[in-house]
């Protein structure tokens, strides 16, 4: 139920702010100030209503449909004038004006009328229009011929509490609850006086809501609920909240686009240098390219959970964007209630320029295929001639649509979930064509299981000790120990997890180096159970080698199972599957999904190392390369599946440079065994040429690879400009087969950009690092008052008395504590 009361601005009066809080107002239209009046009801808080005092016209027809479409909310005018208008406009919004104050309605008072029959006709259902110039909020020194404000709601309010007080809901502009409160007729006319917030107190009087805590309220308006017991009172709150707790309410920290909303107000204003938020606010360019990515994500996403996600992530990008312009989700709930308010509409379809880039959007590019006749080279494609977007695509990787993949994986990790070694089993004679009859196998392994040459299982023992080494340096076995303050001594030590899995794919290639990769950093940790995964052959039988490493590393078992059920099987543990506590390891997008998914269910309690995806290479080489070792390290990736990915940047190359690398690799492509992969590998992988070393290093950079290999003069001298890699192949004797194998660096990247924020598998992966201190009693004295004083700040007793009866028990309290 409104305010029942609507002021009355003539054409030129200027809206008295101090009547908004009515939360309604009628203008009179005399044919001329359409303009002022939508500029009204679009920008502030109140209903508009339009008063017709001018003649019909098709112009003043145009008008009307303006005002109806810009948040008017009825024209009131005679019953002829409205028939006329709905002859016109079928759906228009009209009042028929009236004077009689005994029927209910909008009355218009034209003549001396006393405030006590006005009460009488709103108890009756009437809402008076009366001139806004004849209202006054004051309440005791109420000048003369005015009504004051608060008489008008007095009649309406009812309640059955024995002290006459109000049940009172405190809401912001969005409408959430911020606290339940009590109102007195004293404190409705002190609010509506002042402008802010006043609420009676069951036991000091009069409230002025943050008179001393700072928390002030500006009042915007009051509302009525439908059996008149209870008030609404909407209000802008200022300060750290509406509670004592210095909460945005009292039902607690305010939830969905209200909290996101205030988060992002505070962080414009206080977000330091370098975080994302700050990034976002001042850079403009990547800004408006996240909503567009991100809208993009939500027209592509299928599942309920995808688009939930993607629509989450394009609200936030969409809010900050608001946010930097000071537009608030009051603004835009208005804007929506204005958009239901048209009374003519278009159809709804998109602009012609969306539905043109939708349809071109439809029309997928046609994919390029290398024929078995055809040479074998990369695209080629040169920056300095390009457009920005053509060498941007050209570092997109392939493929990857994130909603379809989920889509699929996400049934599949539930069947295994929910139904244990019955769905593996399943599941494993549709992906991988062979039935088992135990999905699982456990040591000590059958000798005849890793059954390996002598020169096999040396080239294990030296790659194996290597990395030992390697990651054994890494290992932090001490315990880090800091004096922070005198008495106050902090430490620092590594805790092995418990049991961790190794997924080692199968797919087009056996991978046993995958397996020492995996489980030497989980050996050098001290895991205390270490599980395999990986897809038995069509035999059913495990690799040789990787059964001979899981011998090596003392693993506990052997999933016979690959994909998302691997992954799922780890994560959940099954009648026979130790549950692990942490998932490392490569694999295609479907193993990638499935470890995203699981580590983000808190019913698993399983995390993971990095999105791990295809794999991929960006080589760096200038005209100095050999060209034969740069094709060698283009076609090393480009052999690992269809999915992978190669990119060459030729740092002032000439085409005739390039050409002989691409001669190259043509060359030793066709005597690769898997050249067939190669070749669809290399159909979308892409040679660009560049001026300098700086502009190929902001390149790799911004693509962020797996593997980067540096195949320039003086290599060594420009690691210093990589800042995003999984790692590094410093000069041309370091082709990437040295770290997939045994130099004794991991193997196990991220990849698919995450090199930005991922570290590649290290012995702190299958590591916790737990925290201690100790406080002496010269400790207590030099931070215990501290401690107290900011636990009273928070509001948390207990935390500060746990220091408080210390210290007064040692003789340590300072007077005022």
């Amino acid at each position: 139920m409104t305010f029942p009361l609507l002021p009355l601005y003539q054409a030129g009066d200027e809206l008295i702010q101090s009547l908004s809080v009515v939360g309604q107002a009628a203008i009179v239209f005399d044919g001329a100030n359409a303009n002022k009046i939508i500029t009204v009801s679009k920008y502030s808080n109140i209903q508009i209503y339009v008063v017709l005092q001018a003649e019909l016209s098709d112009t003043l027809i145009d008008d009307l449909v303006s005002l109806y479409n810009n948040g008017v909310i009825s024209v009131i005018t005679d019953a002829p004038t409205s028939a006329k208008i709905l002859e016109t406009i079928p759906n228009a919004r009209l009042l028929i004006k009236s004077t009689d104050l005994s029927q209910a309605g909008f009355a218009f008072v034209e003549s001396e009328t006393s405030i006590e029959t006005l009460k009488d006709a709103i108890k009756a259902g009437v809402i008076p229009v009366v001139a806004a110039s004849k209202l006054t909020t004051e309440y005791e020194n109420v000048p003369a011929k005015s009504y004051p404000v608060v008489e008008f709601i007095k009649p309406l309010l009812v309640t059955d509490r024995q002290d006459g007080l109000y049940t009172t809901l405190v809401t912001d502009a969005s409408n959430q609850s911020l606290g339940l409160v009590y109102s007195s007729e004293k404190s409705i006319s002190e609010a509506i006086k002042t402008q802010t917030g006043v609420y009676q107190s069951r036991k000091h009087g009069l409230w002025y809501k943050g008179a001393t805590s700072g928390a002030t309220q500006k009042l915007l308006s009051i509302d009525i609920d439908c059996d008149a017991d209870c008030l609404k009172v909407v209000v802008e709150q200022n300060g750290s909240g509406f509670c004592h707790l210095e909460t945005a309410s009292c039902f607690g920290e305010l939830k969905g686009f209200s909290a996101l909303e205030k988060t992002l107000v505070q962080r414009k204003q206080n977000a330091p240098e370098g975080s994302y938020t700050k990034r976002l606010f001042d850079d403009e360019k990547l800004l408006n390219a996240k909503i567009k990515e991100e809208a993009e994500e939500l027209t592509e996403a299928s599942s309920k959970e995808e688009i939930a996600w993607e629509a989450a992530d394009l609200f936030y990008f969409a809010l900050t964007r608001c946010v930097k312009y000071g537009v608030s989700i009051a603004d835009i709930e208005k804007n929506l209630d204005m958009k239901a308010l048209k009374v003519t509409r278009r159809k709804g379809d998109a602009k012609p320029k969306f539905l043109k880039e939708e349809e071109e959007k439809k029309q997928e590019p046609v994919e390029r295929v290398i024929g078995v006749d055809d040479k074998i080279h990369m695209n080629r494609i040169n920056a300095a001639t390009a457009k920005p977007e053509e060498v941007s695509a050209c570092l997109e990787r392939p493929i990857q649509k994130s909603a379809d993949i989920m889509t699929l994986v996400t049934p599949i990790v539930n069947k295994v979930k929910t139904e244990g070694n019955k769905a593996l089993l399943e599941l494993t004679a549709k992906f991988d064509r062979v039935e088992l009859k135990d999905p699982v196998m456990f040591a000590p392994f059958d000798e005849s299981m890793m059954q390996v040459s002598d020169k096999i299982r040396k080239a294990i023992d030296v790659s194996f000790e290597n990395i030992r080494i390697f990651h054994e340096a890494q290992n932090q076995t001490e315990t880090l120990t800091v004096e922070t303050s005198p008495g106050v001594y902090c430490s620092r030590f590594a805790r092995p997890i418990e049991r961790v899995g190794c997924y080692i794919p199968g797919g087009t290639a056996v991978l046993p180096s995958t397996s020492l990769m995996l489980s030497v950093p989980a050996l050098v940790a001290g895991c205390k159970d270490i599980i395999f995964a990986s897809p038995p052959g069509k035999d059913g039988k495990l690799t040789p080698e990787v059964v001979y490493v899981a011998h090596k590393v003392g693993a506990k078992c052997i999933v016979l199972a690959g994909g998302a059920q691997a992954v799922a099987a780890m994560a959940y543990g099954t009648e026979t599957i130790p549950k692990c506590d942490k998932i490392m390891g490569p694999g295609n997008q479907f193993v990638t999904a499935a470890k995203m998914l699981v580590s983000n269910d808190s019913n698993a309690l399983c995390a993971i190392d990095m999105p791990a995806g295809p794999s991929e290479v960006l080589v760096i080489a200038d005209k100095y390369a050999d060209p034969d070792f740069v094709a060698s390290d283009l076609l090393s990736q480009a052999e690992h599946g269809i999915d992978s990915q190669v990119i060459l940047l030729a740092v002032d190359m000439s085409d005739d440079e390039v050409d002989r690398i691409d001669e190259a690799v043509n060359r030793q492509a066709l005597a690769l065994p898997r050249v067939d992969i190669v070749r669809k590998c290399i159909a979308h992988s892409t040679t660009i040429q560049v001026s300098n070393m700086e502009e190929a290093f902001d390149m790799s950079n911004r693509y962020a690879p797996e593997h980067l290999i540096l195949q320039i003069q003086d290599a060594e001298s420009w690691v210093p400009k990589v800042d995003n890699a999984g790692s590094v192949f410093v000069g041309a004797l370091s082709p990437e087969s040295m770290g997939d194998y045994s130099s004794g660096t991991n193997h196990t990247l991220p990849t698919y950009g995450y090199a930005r924020m991922y570290s590649g598998v290290n012995t702190a992966t299958f590591q916790k690092f737990i925290t201690s201190q100790v406080v002496t009693k010269e400790g207590l004295k030099n931070i215990g008052c501290a401690v107290m004083d900011l636990a009273e700040v928070e509001g948390l007793d207990g935390h500060r008395n746990a220091v408080r009866v210390r210290m007064e028990k040692l003789g340590l309290l300072p007077e005022g504590y």
